[in-house]
C-alpha cells in the first residue's frame, strides 16, 4: 500500500467520527490508533516467544525485562496475551481489554499513550458505540516495517497531521517541516564531513531541540544510512506539542532509538538536555512567537548564570523568541577541541536586522560574529511553508570552521530555486527539487562566490538559467536577446557587518544666538547640546569614525561633534541589500510611445459609447 492509499484509508475513520466527534478532534482518535497499529504490527512476529519468555522469568522469580527486550528484537514489549486482531473476537468487552492491552506494553510506550490521552478516547468512542468499528478498521490495516517503511509512516503522518491541523485552524508548520527543507539542511550539516561519516562504526550525536514528530531527525538518519551503513547517529529532541511527541516518541522506538533522548516540555524555560552537548544539532522553531509565558524563567537565567547559561549575549524582545533557539544551540555545541559541532536553524528575516546597536538581537548577532561562528546564511524561497508564505532563512553555525572559511561569512540566494507544486498545501505553494537542493548545497560546499546568469530571448521570455562561479565565462545571449546577471552566492568578511552607532551633537543656543557653556564639574566651559538637533550616524566597523565624521556631517554641520561615551557597536546582517540588482528605468520616449497607444485606445472606446 503507498503512502497516499494509506493515508486515504486511515483517514476514511473519519466517516465512522462524523457527527459523534467535531473534526478538530479527528486527530485524537486516528493518531494514537495508527501509532497503535504501527508497534502491534512490529511485536507480531516476536509475541509467542515473548509471552513464553515472561511466563517462564516470572516463575523463575528473575526481573523479565532485559530478557523481553532480547525475545522482541526492539527496545519495547508487550506482555498482554491479546493484539489488536484478537480484540476483534470479544465485541462486548472492546473497552477493557483494549485497556489492558495498552497497559501491558513496556512502560516507553505507555507513556506515548499517555501523552495521546488515549485511555479517555477509548472511554468516550464506548460511549459513541464506536470503539469496535474504529479498532477493527486498524486491525485490518498491515503497518509493518517491512510492508510500509519508516520513511513512508512518517510521510504519513505528516499527511495526518496537516490536515487535521487545516480542520481546526491550527498552524501546521508548528508541527513539521516540508521535507525538502530538511534535506537541504542535513546537506549543509554533512557536506563537509563525508571523510569522518564514511568510516566503519562511526557514532555522532544530532539534536532538535523542536523536534515535532521527528522528521528531521530521521532524514538526517537517512543522509548517513545512505553513505555509510555502518555509521550510527544517535538522536536526541525535545518537544512541547503533546501529540507531536508521542509520535516523535513512537518514531523513534521503531528505529531502535534510545527514547529517553526524546524529552517532553518546553526547550526555553525547561531545557530536557541541560549540560549535553552535540556534533550536529537542527531546528525550525515556530516564527515569531512571543516567549512572555516563559520569560520570568529565560530572565532568571540571564541575570544569574549570564555566559555560564544559555542566554548571556542578550536577549531578543518579547514578542519573538527565535534567536533564543540560535542561542539555546550555541550552548550545545561541543567544544572544538573535542571536535566540535555545526548546526542548521530556520529562521524569518526578524533575526538578521531587527534592533539598534545595543539591543539584545544586535548583541546576539555581535556574539555571533565576533566569535566566527557564522559559515553562511541561505535564504529560501517563499511560499514554502504550510503556514506562512515569508521570507525564510537557513543558518549554519559552526565552531570548527575549515581554515579557509575562517572570519568569514557566505551568503546564499537561493530565493528563486524553486518549482510550482501541482496543488498548494495550505501557504506552500513552491518546493525544491533535487537539483535545486543539489546546486546549493555545492555553492555552499565550495564557498565560492557566483552569478546567476538568467537567458532570455528577444521577446524577453527566460529560456535558460546557469550557475556561473568566478573564472567562469557567462552564457552567450541568442540573436536579439541578453544574459541578465545577479549575485548568488557572496562572500564577506565577518566586519562587514558590524558598524558603530555614534551620536551625533550640536550646541544650544541661548536667545541672542550665543553657544550655551556649562557652569559645572566636567561640563564647565564646554559647549553644550541641544538635545533637539541630537541625532545619530551608523559607521562601518571597516572605516574611521573621525573619517566619516569629516566627510558625511561637518560639510553640513560645521559646529556638531561626536560625543564618545554614547557611542556603541551593532551588527546586522542587511541580505537584500546585498543581492539587490538595480534595474534601469524604461527609456522615456519608449514609456511615451505606450501611453499614447493606451490613450488612444480608450478615445476610441469612448468614442463607440458614444456613438
Amino acid at each position: 500500500m503507498n503512502q497516499q492509499a494509506l493515508s486515504a484509508f486511515i483517514w476514511s475513520v473519519a466517516d465512522l467520527l462524523r457527527g459523534d466527534y467535531k473534526q478538530a478532534d479527528y486527530g485524537k482518535v486516528i493518531l494514537p490508533f495508527t501509532v497503535l497499529r504501527r508497534i502491534d504490527c512490529v511485536l507480531e512476529p516476536t509475541k509467542d516467544a515473548v509471552l513464553a519468555e515472561y511466563e517462564a522469568k516470572t516463575a523463575a522469580g528473575v526481573n523479565p525485562e532485559p530478557f523481553l527486550l532480547r525475545k522482541a528484537g526492539q527496545t519495547f514489549y508487550n506482555i498482554s496475551k491479546l493484539d489488536m486482531p484478537m480484540l476483534m473476537g470479544d465485541q462486548d468487552n472492546i473497552a477493557a481489554n483494549l485497556y489492558a492491552y495498552i497497559q501491558g506494553f513496556s512502560a516507553d510506550v505507555r507513556d506515548i499513550f499517555e501523552s495521546f490521552e488515549f485511555a479517555a478516547q477509548i472511554d468516550r468512542l464506548a460511549k459513541a458505540k464506536l470503539l469496535y468499528q474504529v479498532t477493527e478498521k486498524f486491525a485490518r490495516i498491515d503497518l509493518h516495517p517491512n510492508k510500509v517503511s519508516n520513511h513512508q509512516m512518517g510521510l504519513v503522518f505528516e499527511e495526518l497531521i496537516r490536515k487535521f491541523s487545516e480542520l481546526s485552524n491550527e498552524t501546521a508548520g508548528e508541527h513539521f517541516t516540508p521535507r525538502e527543507v530538511i534535506k537541504l539542511m542535513v546537506n549543509l550539516l554533512f557536506v563537509e564531513d563525508d571523510d569522518i561519516l564514511s568510516k566503519p562504526g562511526v557514532v555522532r550525536t544530532i539534536y532538535d531541540p523542536t523536534a515535532g514528530t521527528g522528521g528531521m531527525l530521521s532524514i538526517a538518519e537517512e543522509y548517513l544510512a545512505e553513505h555509510n551503513e555502518q555509521a550510527r547517529l544517535v538522536m536526541n529532541g525535545q518537544e512541547l506539542n503533546p501529540e507531536s511527541y508521542a509520535i516523535c516518541k513512537a518514531d523513534m522506538l521503531i528505529k531502535g532509538q534510545d527514547v529517553s533522548n526524546i524529552v517532553f516540555g518546553n526547550t526555553l524555560s525547561d531545557d530536557g538536555h541541560a549540560d549535553a552537548k552535540f556534533d550536529y544539532m537542527l531546528s525550525n522553531p515556530p516564527f515569531g512567537v512571543e516567549w512572555k509565558k516563559v520569560e520570568k524563567e529565560i530572565r532568571a537565567e540571564h541575570d544569574q548564570k549570564g555566559f555560564n547559561g544559555r542566554f548571556g549575549p542578550g536577549l531578543p524582545r518579547v514578542s519573538d523568541g527565535s534567536l533564543l533557539f540560535l542561542l539555546h544551540l550555541i550552548a550545545k555545541m561541543r567544544p572544538a577541541v573535542d571536535g566540535g559541532s555545526r548546526f542548521a536553524i530556520v529562521l524569518n528575516g526578524s533575526p538578521l536586522f531587527t534592533g539598534g546597536a545595543g539591543s539584545g538581537e544586535s548583541e546576539i548577532r555581535r556574539y555571533v560574529l565576533e566569535n566566527d561562528l557564522l559559515e553562511a546564511i541561505i535564504a529560501l524561497p517563499t511560499d514554502m511553508f504550510y503556514n506562512t508564505g515569508i521570507s525564510t532563512y537557513v543558518w549554519v553555525l559552526s565552531n570548527r570552521k575549515p581554515a579557509h572559511r575562517r572570519g568569514k561569512t557566505q551568503l546564499i540566494d537561493g530565493s528563486s530555486f524553486w518549482q510550482k507544486m501541482r496543488k498548494s498545501l495550505g501557504s506552500k505553494r513552491k518546493e525544491m527539487g533535487e537539483a535545486d537542493i543539489a546546486t546549493i548545497t555545492r555553492l555552499f560546499g565550495s564557498f565560492t562566490e557566483a552569478q546567476i546568469a538568467t537567458v532570455l530571448d528577444a521577446s524577453g521570455k527566460e529560456i535558460g538559467r546557469e550557475v556561473v562561479t568566478a573564472g567562469d565565462a557567462p552564457p552567450v545571449a541568442p540573436e536579439g536577446g541578453k544574459v541578465k546577471l545577479a549575485p548568488l552566492s557572496r562572500v564577506f568578511p565577518n566586519e562587514a557587518f558590524g558598524y558603530r552607532t555614534i551620536t551625533v551633537e550640536r550646541p544650544l543656543l541661548d536667545e541672542q544666538g550665543k553657544v550655551v557653556v556649562g557652569t559645572r564639574g566636567k561640563a564647565k566651559g564646554q559647549p553644550q547640546a541641544d538635545s533637539s538637533l541630537r541625532h545619530t550616524e551608523n559607521v562601518p566597523l571597516a572605516e574611521q569614525v573621525e573619517d566619516y565624521f569629516a566627510r558625511e556631517v561637518l560639510p553640513h554641520a560645521g559646529d556638531a561633534w561626536i560625543d564618545h561615551e554614547k557611542t556603541k557597536v551593532g551588527y546586522e546582517i542587511p541580505f537584500n541589500r546585498h543581492f539587490y540588482v538595480f534595474e534601469p528605468p524604461r527609456p522615456l520616449d519608449e514609456i511615451d510611445a505606450d501611453l499614447k497607444q493606451v490613450t488612444a485606445r480608450i478615445m476610441a472606446m469612448i468614442g463607440e459609447l458614444a456613438a
